[in-house]
Formats: structure tokens, C-alpha cells, sequence
């Protein structure tokens, strides 16, 4: 299975929630102790091992203040020693 990282631009984030809502594997927060360089509260991706970089947090993002990276196993790995 592909695992994944995402990226999320604090200056850009507005904290909508649309990210945390659609996230199927609930690996992004908006936490009310974390603060933004402009002061207000930033998602936060929090549980980047159930992530599985489908994608839809960055689709969902009406300000483009996330960045999606899928990380899959080459062919090579899979085989190797088979």
C-alpha cells in the first residue's frame, strides 16, 4: 500500500475544516492551541502513519494550502530476494 506525507502551508491554511472532514483516515486536526503565523488556528497533519495519500485533503482545500506526496514501493523492492 502507497504511504504518503502532506504538507500544510500555515500561511495559506484558514482553518476551514474541510480537510479533517473529509479525511477518511482522521489524520489531520485543527487544534486550538496551535496557532498560525497570522494567529489563528492551522490544521495540523497529526497522524502521518494512517496516511495514505489519496489525496482528498488537498482536493477538498479551498485556499491550496496543501501539498500531497505519495511514496509507493518500486518494483524492485517488492521483488527483491524473490
Amino acid at each position: 500500500m502507497a504511504k504518503g506525507e502532506i504538507v500544510i502551508d500555515e500561511t495559506l491554511c484558514q482553518a476551514c475544516g474541510f480537510c479533517v472532514e473529509f479525511c477518511n483516515r482522521k489524520c489531520i486536526t485543527i487544534p486550538e492551541n496551535r496557532l498560525g503565523p497570522k494567529g489563528f488556528p492551522v490544521a495540523v497533519f497529526s497522524a502521518p502513519e494512517k496516511c495514505s495519500a489519496c489525496g482528498i485533503c488537498g482536493w477538498m482545500c479551498p485556499d491550496f494550502a496543501i501539498q500531497v506526496y505519495k511514496y509507493v514501493e518500486s518494483e524492485a523492492n517488492i521483488y527483491q530476494g524473490g
